[in-house]
């Protein structure tokens, strides 16, 4: 059977920037091990699989896959498969409801004079804030030394808003640039808490950068994610907590330092009483084709 699938580069208006995924159109009857060997096969950071859904209000069922497990949620595959789907269909709504492992995830097509652009997301759960480590072990999985973990504002900390990340403030972007991934240090404190890979950023950014955030994000296969919506909500609802502001809006540049620039733009608002957290961009696709299964 002929299946049908596409890659999107997601947070980015420009072909072979952002960060690629490939969703999997036709994956009605596919198992769960044939998803990983596809997951595998195409090599992002992950695969998503549109299903139909199990409540028929809803636009699909979305399994989410890295090239190492399935994941309850992830922020650039939601984008992603949201915008492609919309490109598929047209006349699909304005906002697509995935049913995953997560919950619900409403995301929302961005649109420039009715043409689809992108999308946006609200996460699935509230910020949670689990185990937190010491700087001189996170900086151990960065190759950095302790003095480059900034931690007035916070110490590195697993945060979740669906997915949970070790997410650590550096003081520096030079610090951000100097980031080289180490097996050791990884094995030494991860997993934790269900986090196993680490999202980095700094508010400091070199002459001529825009956006208010630089990130990067490793992952233990040693690997590099040009950009982490899932990690930049959290993020965002994590300082929004600790500057006590019922509202923060964000650019959050990542992928700069691995020539895949992303923008991705966030934001949380608590004004209702609730927080509310987003985050969304443009997105385009790259490839379109089938592969038989």
């Amino acid at each position: 059977m002929k299946r049908r699938y596409a890659v999107a580069d997601v947070f980015t208006d420009q072909p072979f920037l952002g960060n690629p995924v490939a969703v999997v159109l036709d994956a009605e009857d596919l198992s769960t091990e044939q998803m990983q060997r596809i997951a595998v096969e195409f090599g992002y950071s992950e695969t998503t699989f549109v299903l139909p859904p199990e409540d028929a209000a809803h636009t699909a069922r979305v399994r989410i896959f890295t090239p190492s497990r399935e994941i309850p949620f992830a922020g650039h595959p939601n984008v992603g498969t949201a915008y492609v789907l919309a490109t598929c269909d047209p006349s699909l709504p304005d906002t697509l409801l995935f049913e995953e492992i997560a919950g619900l995830v409403p995301v929302r097509l961005l649109k420039e004079n009715g043409t689809v652009t992108g999308a946006e997301l609200l996460v699935p759960e509230a910020l949670s804030c689990r185990s937190e480590v010491r700087p001189e072990q996170v900086a151990a999985c960065l190759s950095l030394t302790a003095e480059d973990i900034r931690t007035e504002v916070h110490n590195p900390v697993v945060a979740s808003v669906g997915l949970p990340f070790l997410v650590a403030e550096l003081a520096t972007r030079d610090a951000l640039r100097r980031c080289v991934p180490n097996l050791q240090g990884f094995r030494a404190i991860l997993p934790l808490d269900g986090a196993v890979s680490i999202y980095a950023y700094t508010l400091d950014k070199d002459a001529g950068e825009q956006g208010d955030i630089q990130a990067r994000m490793f992952t233990p296969r040693m690997t590099e994610d040009p950009a982490t919506g899932s990690a930049t909500a959290a993020v965002t609802a994590l300082l929004a907590l600790h500057q006590d502001k019922t509202t923060l809006s964000l650019a959050v540049n990542q992928g700069v330092d691995m020539g895949r620039a992303s923008v991705l733009r966030s934001g949380f608002d608590a004004s209702s009483g609730k927080a509310v957290v987003r985050v969304g961009g443009s997105c385009v696709i790259t490839m379109e084709g089938t592969f038989r299964l």
